[in-house]
């Protein structure tokens, strides 16, 4: 691994959110103040690619880097959040329907986070009134 590898391979596991390349570039840009947004895509698509991290997509929001332990995510519908979870291990049972086995697979549920869960509430009594 290079240095912009393991480290940006670091600042992924250990950051306890899910960075955008571009935060990612900004927290490398700590240790290295030279470094190009560049290297640091380069750097995420090969550390993705060797599956040492994972890319989270989510429509409308952009690419999110996420450490390999299994887990899911829950996905606010309004602002985007994005938040780990930890659902019953579904591989199983995926096998069992699929009658093969498969890569891996990566649930999202869709849902409204406390904040914007407590917003529309605020905005429907506002509404009534």
């Amino acid at each position: 691994m290079t240095k912009y590898e393991k480290q940006i391979y670091e600042i992924v596991n250990f950051s306890g959110s899910h960075l955008t390349a571009e935060q990612v570039f900004m927290e490398l840009k700590n240790t290295y103040p030279s470094v190009s947004l560049a290297t640091v895509y380069n750097n995420l698509n090969k550390l993705c690619e060797t599956g040492k991290i994972r890319r989270v997509l989510v429509e409308g929001s952009p690419d999110r880097y996420d450490r390999i332990a299994r887990h899911d995510h829950l996905v606010c519908q309004r602002c985007g959040r994005l938040a780990d979870v930890q659902f019953a291990d579904l591989t199983a049972s995926l096998r069992q329907q699929l009658g093969e086995d498969f890569f891996s697979y990566d649930l999202k549920v869709f849902y409204l986070c406390p904040d914007c869960r407590k917003n529309e509430i605020i905005h429907k009594k506002g509404g009534c009134e």
